[in-house]
């Protein structure tokens, strides 16, 4: 017979512990577990070229893999159990019960702790989709009142962006994928003036701090700046439109249009050219924005780059690079020298412009797809939307995390923050807007019937705190912008 030599021998040896090790880490009253230790026997039995040493250290790595997988199993499982309680008690009392508390409470996950890399990533995981089961529990006690006030119909193609003018007369401004840009009466609905010196998709518009003038963004690669004169006409008696809760809605289709061409602006003033134009992007100019003070203007592009200008020469200033992909949307603080960029590359970026010799920036990374807009808000705060279907609030002093995240069922798109009364709009993909306080609870729904809301996606939201009539404004790709009364209770603020 032959001798087996001594190498052999201890080759045996190490291979029988392997085997007793992965056998002992199995459970015996688990049928999967039974077959995961059959298939690493079989494995072990196989030839391998790796030294015995690194095999037996990947059974022991994947040992520990199992049995976390195990404890996040038994984890998930109690906590949908636990979910399952709360419903049926919520069925049967009729009362309802604050995310926070469940998120912070019964529902707060009992991982246990690790060293291991890939036990935290797994913890953060399960902790991300967990968390987007609480929020569908951040309901309030009371609704807020969303009153449709007026629509205004006119543009021949989507409406990308909607503003509100902040000097006297105030008047409402859309920019159109029909390459024009449209000046509205808030109160009648009528069309005052409309912009055609552009020869792209008109993107974005904005009105001057103290003059009446606008700054359009376009995808003819320019940003215009052009001088409106309006005169309002006689408002009109409103029609009675019956209040709605902003959490009630009657689905209809999407071939439910507005009637006729709804061309208002057939018969307005018509502005046919720039006092300015801003020239030098390589690609669409998506966006666009006054600093305080209203001399210099921002402008973000799909060249992947953002352009600071002189608004009296037309010269550039900077030129802010440093994002990866194109850019979505930019905006600017209401008092300081500060900028605000977002792109397609998960990202936006703070630019400051407070000392005139040097400019920073800072990198803000917490969503995983397109960052869609960034806003500021009062204090030190910015408001970031995304793809992602994420809404997150960051305090500019620690970029690290978000101080408050709002998890929703669609993409967003363009944000606007209420200042005065802290209420963030979310215009979604899915035809929807939602309001929701800076601590992320949701405060309304606005109203969608067959005759009332958006037919298709809707792109940006801008408030008006100061109008009478009007407090908010939507715009969709249904060609239409819409006049929006929004009462929240006292109770709901203080929240």
């Amino acid at each position: 017979m032959p001798i087996e030599s001594g190498s052999c021998a201890s080759a045996r040896q190490a291979k029988q512990k392997r085997k007793s090790h992965s056998l002992s880490i199995r459970r015996t009253n688990s049928s999967e577990h039974e077959r995961a230790g059959l298939q690493r026997d079989m494995l072990e039995g196989q030839d391998s070229k790796l030294p015995s040493s690194v095999r037996s250290t990947l059974l022991e790595l994947f040992g520990q893999i199992e049995r976390e997988f195990e404890n996040l199993y038994i984890e998930n499982l109690e906590l949908r159990r636990e979910i399952d309680t709360l419903n049926e008690r919520l069925a049967a009392e009729g009362q309802t019960i604050d995310g926070a508390e469940l998120s912070k409470g019964q529902l707060k996950t009992k991982a246990s702790h690790s060293t291991s890399q890939l036990s935290q990533k797994l913890k953060t995981t399960y902790k991300a989709s967990t968390s987007k089961i609480v929020s569908s529990f951040k309901t309030t006690t009371s609704r807020a009142i969303c009153q449709l006030v007026k629509e205004y119909i006119g543009h021949r193609d989507g409406i990308w962006d909607v503003s509100v003018a902040k000097t006297q007369p105030v008047v409402l401004g859309t920019a159109s994928a029909d390459h024009t840009a449209l000046l509205w009466s808030i109160e009648t609905g009528k069309c005052l003036t409309k912009y055609v010196g552009h020869v792209g998709s008109v993107n974005s518009i904005k009105f001057h701090p103290a003059e009446q003038v606008a700054l359009t963004a376009s995808g003819d690669q320019t940003a215009h700046i052009w001088r409106y004169i309006v005169q309002l006409p006689t408002p009109q008696p409103t029609a009675d439109c019956n209040q709605m809760s902003g959490e009630d809605e009657v689905e209809f289709s999407d071939k439910d249009e507005p009637d006729g061409d709804g061309d208002g602006s057939s018969d307005c003033p018509i502005v046919r050219g720039p006092l300015t134009s801003l020239k030098s992007h390589q690609g669409v100019v998506i966006a666009a924005d006054w600093l305080v003070g209203g001399k210099q203007a921002v402008t973000a592009s799909w060249d992947r780059t953002a352009n600071l200008y002189d608004v009296e020469t037309s010269e550039l200033v900077h030129s802010l690079t440093g994002h990866d992909q194109e850019l979505t949307h930019c905006c600017t603080h209401p008092t300081q020298r500060l900028v605000v960029t977002s792109s397609r590359d998960t990202t936006f970026r703070l630019w400051d412009f407070r000392d005139p010799s040097i400019h920073s920036v800072n990198v803000f990374q917490g969503h995983t797809d397109t960052v869609t807009s960034a806003v500021f808000t009062v204090g030190d705060n910015v408001v970031s939307g995304s793809d992602d279907r994420t809404v997150k609030v960051w305090d500019l002093k620690n970029m690290r995390s978000p101080i408050a995240t709002i998890r929703t069922d669609s993409a967003v798109n363009r944000i606007n923050v209420c200042v005065g009364q802290r209420i963030i709009a979310l215009p979604h993909d899915n035809r929807q807007v939602r309001l929701f306080d800076m601590s992320g609870v949701r405060l309304a729904r606005l109203p969608r019937s067959n005759r009332q809301g958006h037919r298709r996606m809707v792109c940006c939201s801008a408030w008006s705190e100061d109008h009478p009539i009007c407090n908010l404004f939507t715009c969709g790709f249904d060609r239409q912008a819409i006049g929006w009364n929004i009462n929240i209770p006292a109770l709901l603020q203080e929240k």
